[in-house]
C-alpha cells in the first residue's frame, strides 16, 4: 500500500477546491483526497496539496498468473473501494461535507474494474449531494506534472505504461495532440512478457530493472525498433521476440539460463527500450519546439514524463540526457505517482470542476478513451486493439 507520506506535501491553501478522486482502471484500487489552489478568475494553479493517497495493490492477486486477469481485478476492486474511500477521509482528517466534488477515473481501461470505480463515485456524489466528475484515466497522468509542480501549459508529455505508449503535446486541459505512439505492444506490457519468459516475478517492471543493474547491456545486441523510420512511433513486439529467441537459444544449448544470463538479457533489453524511448523523445521534442513556445516566464520548454514506467531509473535518465541536449527539462513525478493513483485523478477532477464542468449519473464507463480524439487510430495495435 502507498500512503500519502510517500508524496510531497504542500500547506493549507485559501481560495482552493477539496477533492477527492477514485481509481481503479486497472489493478490498483486508489482513493486521495487532494486540495487544488484556485488562481486569477477561479482557474486551479499548482502545485497542489495531496492531504492523502491510499493505494491498495493486487500483485498478489495477479502474481501466479503473470499479469493481471480482468474478472479479478473488479471483484478486488468491488470489495475494496469503500474501504479504500474511508481509510483516504481518514488520513486526510476530512469528511464529505469538507469537498467540493467527487473525481472518477471513467475510462479507458479494464471495463469491470471501471464500471465499479463509477458506480461507486455516483453513489458518494449522489448521496452527498456533490458535483460528480468523470474523467479520463490518461488525462489524469498527462496533469500529474501540473499537480506535482505547476507546470503551466504547453508541455510535451511521455506517457508511458503498462498499456500506453504515447508521445503527446499537452496544450491544455482537455487538449491534447498525439505526436506519436505504439502500434503494438506497450513497454509496460512488455517488461511484464520478457520477465514471465524469464521465470521473473510479476510486476515485471521492477524485476528487470533489478536484474539488468547486474547485467551486461552490450551482450546481446537487440533491434531498436523503428529507428531507422521517420516520426514518432514506437514498437516493442519485433523487441520482445528477440529477446525471447535468444533466452531460448542459451536454453536449448546449454539446458539452461544462468544468473549471469538472466541479467544481460534484462539490461539488454531495458537499454533497447531506454535508447528508442530517448530517440523518439528527441524527435517530439524538435516537433514541439518548431510548433509551439514555451509558457511566458518558464525556463525553457518542458518535457514530462508519467506513466508506470517511468519509474524505471534507466529509462529516466536516458529521456533526462537527451532533453537536456534538446534544450528541455525533464519534469519527472515522484516514484509513488508514475504509477496508477487517485490523486492524479482528483487533480484532473478539481481542473474541471474550476471550469464549471459536472457530469451526470448518468455518467458512461469506457474500456476506450483517447486523447487525442482526432487521431486516427493506430494501426497495428496488436490483439488488445488500437491504444487509447
Amino acid at each position: 500500500m502507498v500512503s500519502s507520506r510517500d508524496l510531497p506535501h504542500g500547506g493549507a491553501a485559501t481560495g482552493a477546491l477539496t477533492v477527492l478522486g477514485l481509481e481503479s482502471t486497472c489493478d490498483e484500487t486508489a482513493a486521495a483526497v487532494v486540495r487544488a489552489p484556485l488562481g486569477a478568475g477561479r482557474h486551479v494553479v499548482g502545485p497542489g496539496v495531496i492531504l492523502s493517497s491510499v493505494v491498495w495493490g493486487q500483485e498478489g492477486l495477479h502474481a501466479a498468473f503473470g499479469g493481471v486477469v480482468p474478472e479479478i481485478a473488479a471483484r478486488a476492486h468491488a470489495e475494496r473501494l469503500d474501504l479504500c474511500v474511508e481509510a483516504a477521509l481518514a488520513q486526510a482528517g476530512v469528511g464529505l461535507d469538507a469537498l467540493d466534488g467527487v473525481s472518477v477515473a471513467a475510462g479507458p481501461g479494464l471495463i469491470g474494474g471501471v464500471i465499479a470505480g463509477v458506480m461507486t463515485a455516483k453513489g458518494l456524489a449522489f448521496g452527498a449531494g456533490l458535483p460528480l466528475i468523470g474523467v479520463n484515466h490518461l488525462e489524469g497522468h498527462a496533469l500529474t506534472p501540473r499537480l506535482t509542480d505547476g507546470l503551466a501549459f504547453p508541455y510535451l508529455l511521455l506517457l508511458v505504461s503498462g498499456g500506453h505508449c504515447q508521445l503527446l503535446a499537452v496544450d491544455g486541459l482537455g487538449a491534447c495532440a498525439r505526436l506519436g505512439g505504439t502500434i503494438d505492444d506497450a513497454p509496460g506490457e512488455a517488461f511484464d512478457k520478457i520477465a514471465k519468459h524469464l521465470g521473473l516475478g510479476y510486476p515485471g517492471g521492477p524485476e528487470v530493472e533489478r536484474e539488468a543493474a547486474g547485467g551486461d547491456p552490450a551482450r546481446f545486441p537487440f533491434p531498436r525498433p523503428l529507428l531507422d523510420r521517420p516520426g514518432c512511433d514506437v514498437s516493442f513486439s519485433g523487441l520482445k521476440t528477440a529477446v525471447r529467441r535468444a533466452a531460448d537459444a542459451l536454453i536449448a544449448a546449454q539446458g539452461g539460463l544462468t544468473r549471469a544470463d538472466r541479467a544481460d538479457l534484462c539490461a539488454g533489453f531495458q537499454a533497447a527500450v531506454a535508447e528508442t524511448l530517448a530517440e523518439k523523445a528527441a524527435r517530439a521534442m524538435r516537433l514541439f519546439r518548431e510548433t509551439r513556445a514555451a509558457p511566458e516566464g518558464a525556463p525553457g520548454p518542458a518535457l514530462a514524463v508519467a506513466g508506470g514506467v517511468a519509474a524505471n531509473g534507466a529509462i529516466r535518465a536516458a529521456l533526462g540526457a537527451r532533453a537536456a541536449a534538446e534544450g528541455f527539462r525533464l519534469v519527472a513525478p515522484p516514484l509513488a505517482l508514475c504509477t496508477d493513483n487517485a490523486a492524479m485523478i482528483a487533480w484532473a477532477g478539481a481542473e474541471r470542476l474550476a471550469r464549471g464542468e459536472r457530469s451526470g449519473l448518468d455518467l458512461a464507463a469506457r474500456a476506450r478513451w483517447p486523447l487525442d480524439a482526432g487521431a486516427a487510430p493506430l494501426l497495428g495495435a496488436g490483439r488488445k486493439g488500437a491504444k487509447g
